[in-house]
């Protein structure tokens, strides 16, 4: 039996993402940035690798996508598809319960929106996933609406263990700061939406007792509970005291993607025209990929702390970069931190939590609040 319970359960089977490769921007006119790119591509796959190596040196089974060099097998609607990087984002083991969405139905580029739609591109891209889940009797659930979410699709837009901490009997889910502003609940207030939010999803998951944590964000760029009793967070989100009493909080602030506000700043100007060609012989573009490396990355893999790190069991934690405070911490509690330094992870928006997904871990469902009402 496949099953995710407690995300520091003993990891057995782990996704992880991969990039498209050096040669797969042989297309690119402009030298500069086909150099850049090259040197990314070739540089993420060596760090992908150093994470590989150290979940195989405990025993975890690796399953990864598979992609080609060409650059127009993945061209939709004339823009290039982001590579499966972040399996985190679309895909999530809840309990005994494996749920799949294609990576690419909200990003307005496939020609369909269908919940219940796996096309050939995630069939062929994650075709060993798939394999490894028939030789093994997990049934992926495609169709999320199968929890029927209340209104629209909003559902789709968080079911996946980048924003949702399994924590046994209780899900902690973050939030999105769309999810208010764009007609989603008749409500006029932001507490109100995490209110009406806190009972839909409640409704949905009746076994399990549902928390919504403000986060404004993926989950798991803001918070790690690392083991029972010790989170790392990069702020101090108020009602801690409430969804984990009595549990260490080591506070990071300025920490993450604080540290290179700069950068993703420029960044969002140029959201989009990563993945459409031509767009590189645009100086802006040019300016911004060659920024990366000409300060950006030794920035990042000298000076930036990362909490979205990959607990592999409760003695074991790969992280991208060093904190004393942390390790401290790690070290009261018998716990080693593996640096795997994802260099580019603010290039992509992806750190060794986003890239990985955990679809097996030993152990059972546990009660770690037993004195609240299920």
């Amino acid at each position: 039996m496949h099953s995710v319970y407690q995300h520091w359960d003993p990891l057995r089977v782990c996704l992880v993402g991969r990039s498209y490769s050096p040669q797969f921007y042989s297309f690119i006119a402009n030298a500069k940035v086909r150099t850049v790119m090259e040197r990314i591509a070739a540089e993420t796959e060596e760090d992908y690798q150093k994470l590989i190596s150290l979940l195989h040196s405990f025993g975890v089974d690796v399953i990864r996508p598979h992609l080609t060099d060409n650059y127009k097998d993945y061209m939709q609607n004339g823009r290039i598809l982001p590579p499966p990087m972040c399996p985190r984002d679309w895909t999530i083991m809840l309990g005994d319960k494996f749920y799949f969405k294609s990576q690419f139905q909200n990003s307005g580029i496939l020609d369909r929106f269908n919940p219940n739609y796996v096309s050939e591109l995630d069939k062929s891209m994650w075709k060993d996933l798939f394999l490894y889940a028939d030789k093994n009797d997990i049934n992926i659930i495609n169709d999320i609406n199968v929890i029927n979410p209340p209104k629209d699709n909003w559902l789709l837009n968080f079911l996946n263990s980048a924003v949702t901490t399994r924590i046994g009997k209780d899900l902690y889910f973050g939030t999105n700061s769309g999810w208010w502003t764009q007609g989603k609940f008749e409500v006029n207030k932001r507490n109100d939406a995490l209110d009406v939010m806190q009972k839909h999803i409640q409704e949905q998951f009746p076994d399990y007792r549902c928390h919504v944590i403000d986060t404004d964000g993926h989950a798991d760029g803001t918070f790690c509970p690392v083991v029972p009793g010790l989170i790392v967070s990069l702020c101090d989100i108020t009602n801690y005291h409430e969804t984990f009493p009595d549990w260490e909080v080591i506070y990071l602030e300025g920490e993450g993607w604080d540290k290179v506000k700069p950068f993703i700043e420029v960044k969002k100007k140029n959201r989009g025209k990563w993945w459409v060609p031509g767009e590189e012989l645009n100086d802006e573009f040019t300016d911004f990929v060659e920024s990366w490396l000409g300060h950006w990355v030794g920035y990042v893999e000298e000076s930036v702390f990362d909490v979205n790190m990959l607990v592999i069991n409760e003695n074991n934690v790969a992280c991208s970069g060093t904190n004393h405070k942390v390790f401290e911490a790690f070290k009261q509690r018998s716990i080693t931190p593996h640096l795997v330094n994802f260099r580019h992870r603010y290039f992509w928006d992806g750190g060794l939590h986003c890239v990985t997904s955990d679809i097996s871990r030993e152990g059972t469902l546990k009660d770690y609040f037993p004195e609240r009402s299920l």
